[in-house]
């Protein structure tokens, strides 16, 4: 028993001195990743927090919208695109945003949010709306080139129809009217039989004498 009672002791005294040579190390290993558990928290919390200030805001921009001032509607867009940049509300404010400005004829207004959108959002869809928005925008202003290069964005498949009819639009904005009709051809073969956006595509073959 005295023997066993030693060797506790001696157990005893190693973890003693074990302890005073790395008890620095192991407490600041325990801060470590308790301040991890509690930032982690922390983070999601502020997340959460976040994204409820950021709807609120943004339904006081949604609410700004009746208003048909475009001031008010973009002073709103503002305020959740500088505040709540990283949210989901921030990009699609500003793509309502300049749908208003463009419709009050406030082109500038409409680009610089559409950049915005093309910077700053997260979504690839949302990016790619305001990239085909933006050429129309520059199509409409004689900016063929800026046209073109924003149908070069990169964009999902699904958008694939809608950008090579934009680009068709381009091209015969440019004169190019053989390229317009390829454009054309291949944005009607990637839509949808049933899709009626089809009828439109085929008007503009025929209207360059094109037949399917």
């Amino acid at each position: 028993m005295a023997a066993l009672d030693l060797q506790e002791q001696e157990q005893i005294d190693m973890l003693k001195a074990w302890w005073k040579d790395n008890s620095n190390w192991v407490l600041g290993i325990a801060i470590a990743v308790l301040v991890g558990v509690i930032g982690w928290r922390g983070w999601q919390s502020y997340q959460n927090n976040q994204a409820s200030q950021a709807a609120t805001l943004y339904q006081q921009f949604v609410d700004q919208l009746s208003s048909n001032d475009a001031k008010r509607v973009n002073d709103a867009a503002a305020a959740v695109m500088d505040k709540y940049a990283g949210t989901a509300y921030a990009p699609r404010a500003a793509l309502i945003a300049a749908q208003v400005n463009e419709a009050d004829k406030d082109a500038a207004k409409a680009k610089t949010q559409l950049q915005w959108v093309i910077d700053h959002a997260k979504e690839d869809g949302l990016k790619s709306v305001a990239a085909l928005r933006m050429a129309s925008l520059l199509l409409d202003a004689k900016d063929d080139k800026g046209a073109l290069k924003s149908l070069d964005e990169k964009h999902p498949a699904s958008f694939d129809a809608l950008y090579l009819d934009m680009k068709g639009d381009v091209l015969v904005a440019e004169g190019k009217p053989a390229e317009a009709r390829t454009a054309y051809q291949q944005a009607y073969d990637k839509l949808d039989s049933k899709n009626n956006y089809r009828n439109l595509v085929q008007m503009k073959m025929d209207a360059l004498g094109a037949t399917k």
